[in-house]
Parts: structure tokens; sequence; C-alpha cells
């Protein structure tokens, strides 16, 4: 299974980016696809998952209202859309992938393949 995370940058504070992971060697529709960031001295935290099958979400706190989560079927691709960034959410993003459970999963420990991490710098 291989994660390929993309579409990371720098970006101004209150401007947008859109990461994509492409996913090879695993069926998606068994799978949850999530999204973690890690920032420096800081633990890696859950931001956003989808459940490929259902498209049931599940949304950080932190990142409501702001943040969305999309799939390509045909891709095999899944996009995090994210508007309105502030600097807070300056990190490597990393994407995983882990399997169907009754709730959609929010601890790193769930998942079982990870992507190679993609930078976000948000200045103010």
């Amino acid at each position: 299974v291989q994660l390929q995370a993309s579409g990371g940058g720098l970006v101004q504070a209150g401007g947008s980016l859109r990461l994509a992971c492409a996913t090879s060697g695993r069926t998606l529709s068994s799978s949850t696809m999530g999204w973690f960031r890690q920032a420096p001295g800081k633990e890696r935290e859950f931001v956003i998952a989808i459940r490929w099958n259902t498209g049931s979400t599940r949304y950080a706190d932190a990142v409501k209202g702001r943040f969305t989560i999309s799939r390509d079927n045909a891709k095999n691709t899944v996009y995090l859309q994210m508007n309105s960034l502030e600097p807070e959410d300056t990190a490597v993003y990393y994407c995983a992938a882990g399997p169907i459970r009754a709730v959609v999963p929010t601890s790193p420990r769930e998942y079982d393949y990870w992507g190679q991490g993609t930078q976000v710098t948000v200045s103010s």
C-alpha cells in the first residue's frame, strides 16, 4: 500500500490550499482515509477523515467550517481542501489509511498506512 501526499506550500493567512493523497495497492471501499498534522514540538493530531464507502466524515473542532475532505473513486485519491488558513495550521500534513470502524477513528494508532507528509506553512 502506498500513499503519496502532495499540494503543500506557503500561503498567507486567510488563503487556501488543497492537498491530495493518491493511493495504490489498497481497496479503498474498505478503508477510512484520514489527514493528520504535526507541528514542530507537538504530537501528531487528527484533522479530518472520511469513510470511503459511505462518505461519512469526521472533523477536528479546530478545522470545522474551514476544511473539507472529499474523495475521487476513479483516481483513488482523497483531497483536503483548506480554506481560511491560520498560522496555527502550519504543520506537516500526513494522509493515512485505516480500516472502517463503527466510529470514524481519530487516533493515529488506528491507521495502518501513512504517506510521506507535505509541509503547509501559513504566514501571518
